[in-house]
């Protein structure tokens, strides 16, 4: 049962708030012609980012395949070196990933021919260092490349610190930078915090039990712009960036808050109690209230609004490593055993749930008025964002080892994968379309 912490004159604000305010879509707002402050990219056909152009799971409308398999409606499949949880990239007419070769410790950013799969380069960013422990679920390639039009930007946990790598479309690293201290000791279970894009310059989070910051590095240069500290806390979330309450906040999860903070200085804007020490989903939103869900050691989902003045509900339910979506003042969560959720966003009220598969991992996207979530087994699940009952369109079976989100754009699916046989293991990419 949701436990509801709102008053009646807080209820109507938001409702008359949720009436007149446009459902806020990150620096995402599109232009005529490309993504914001981004003219190179387009909303349309790219997916330049951790989450797609709107930063939140949300793409366009135009359709894509909901029934595909290892052999219907794939326009390509080809092999992924190495192993990650990188989610895909698409800019133009490439695809990127992030991956690392465990044995030989190298990390490295592939890039693929949209329209045929092949791949066309790969480039080593750097050897050794690697940590001595990881969590058994992440991996050492688990950060999704990030793109303003016109560089690649990666980021990777070695020699004991956090490296920021930029590179141009031909795999040339213009420049790279050891962004601070990064070494977990009483939870060494990696790193997986994707690079923040936010007009000029790119944001990095390094949250663990040292001393944890957030930062921001001139795209162009790699100087440092701003530096925050963060608290003493291991923690695996991304940062993210919208327009909200009247401004843009950057908004982010874990040691035991929901904080917002302005992106362009790195200073404070607000901070709640909420969620868990550990959280690994970004955080969503819907206009003027945002909702963070965690993770370990306790379970929590909440809601609060836009200014950070009042938590609306919260509850019992976690997306420890997956996100949530939010859409038309609904919230949808797929927890870590599997159990779809529906929740209206204003009070917490349960509109549904249904019992699917987990364990989960991968975060959602809705597209073309469907929803897509996997879980860890390659099952992936199509069904419409509907309030009034869980409307199954389409269970779909992709490999028996899935982590990464997929990538929705231009009618295409693109999909990271393995395929676990006995002992030996084998990553895919996929383009799924019509």
């Amino acid at each position: 049962m949701s436990s509801i912490v709102f008053n009646r004159r807080w209820l109507l604000s938001l409702l008359f708030g949720c009436a007149l305010l446009p459902s806020a879509v990150a620096l995402g707002q599109e232009k005529e012609k490309g993504i914001g402050d981004f003219p190179k990219l387009s909303a349309e056909n790219d997916w330049p980012w951790w989450r797609g152009p709107s930063r939140n799971g949300i793409a366009s409308e135009t359709p894509a395949p909901t029934q595909f398999s290892e052999t219907e409606n794939v326009v390509w499949k080809t092999q992924v070196p190495g192993r990650g949880h990188s989610s895909p990239t698409v800019v133009g007419d490439r695809v990127y990933l992030a991956t690392a070769d465990e044995k030989t410790q190298i990390h490295s950013v592939l890039a693929f021919d949209r329209k045929t799969g092949q791949q066309l380069w790969k480039k080593d960013v750097s050897t050794g260092g690697f940590p001595a422990k990881n969590h058994p679920k992440n991996t050492e390639a688990t950060s999704t490349v990030a793109s303003d039009g016109e560089r690649l930007f990666a980021s990777f946990y070695n020699h004991d610190s956090l490296q920021a790598t930029t590179l141009d479309f031909e795999g040339n690293i213009l420049w790279q930078k050891n962004v601070g201290p990064f070494h977990p000791k009483m939870y060494e279970y990696g790193y997986a915090p994707s690079p923040l894009i936010y007009r000029g310059t790119v944001i990095y989070a390094a949250e663990y039990d040292g001393d944890s910051f957030i930062t921001a590095l001139d795209r162009k240069t790699g100087d440092q712009k701003w530096k925050t500290s963060r608290a003493k806390n291991i923690t695996f979330s991304s940062p993210v960036v919208t327009h909200i309450g009247g401004k843009d906040q950057m908004l982010i999860s874990g040691a035991n808050q929901v904080a917002s903070y302005n992106p362009n200085t790195g200073k404070l804007l607000w901070s709640t109690p909420g969620t868990t020490a550990a959280t690994c989903g970004t955080m969503v939103w819907d206009a003027n209230i945002v909702f963070a869900s965690g993770g370990y050691p306790k379970a929590e989902t909440l809601a609060v609004t836009a200014d950070g003045s009042k938590v609306l509900w919260k509850n019992d339910q976690k997306c420890y490593e997956q996100s949530l979506l939010a859409w038309k003042g609904h919230v949808y969560a797929l927890t870590d055993n599997g159990i779809m959720i529906c929740w209206r966003g204003i009070d917490g009220k349960e509109m549904w749930k249904q019992r699917l598969a987990g364990p989960v991992s991968a975060s959602p996207v809705l597209a073309g008025g469907h929803i897509y979530w996997a879980n860890e087994m390659g099952t992936l699940y199509v069904f419409k964002p509907t309030p009034e009952k869980f409307d199954l369109v389409a269970t779909n079976q992709i490999g028996n080892d899935s982590f990464p989100s997929p990538a929705i754009c231009g009618g295409q699916i693109f999909l990271r994968v393995a395929n676990r046989d006995g002992g030996k293991r084998q990553e895919m990419l996929y383009c799924f379309g019509k």
